[in-house]
């Protein structure tokens, strides 16, 4: 698979990155790299290898999942522009 300019223009278009014209053809180079890069890896040979999410063995902590109500309202009010009787207070949006 190989990127040429247009696509490359494309790809920075739905990213949202402002890329000039002139430095389209080096990110277009640069996308290549990648998917050079990206093909090497699918020559891999990984039959057997067991899915790791470290590379050191470990076990997440577990808690017990406890519903509260957060204990923190001050807290978080305190961020608030306006708050009565301990809620945000927003305008009125319909009539």
């Amino acid at each position: 698979m190989s990127i040429d300019t247009e696509t490359a223009a494309r790809v920075a278009h739905l990213a949202r990155i402002r890329v000039e014209e002139d430095r389209l053809p080096a990110l277009a180079q640069e996308f290549n790299t990648i998917l050079g890069f990206i093909e090497q890896l699918n020559e891999v040979d990984v039959e057997g290898v067991e899915p790791m999410t470290s590379v050191t063995p470990m076990r997440l902590k577990r808690r017990d999942d406890v519903v509260t109500d957060g204990g923190q309202q001050d807290a978080v009010l305190k961020n608030a522009p306006d708050a009565r009787e301990g809620f945000f207070a927003v305008p009125k949006v319909v009539e």
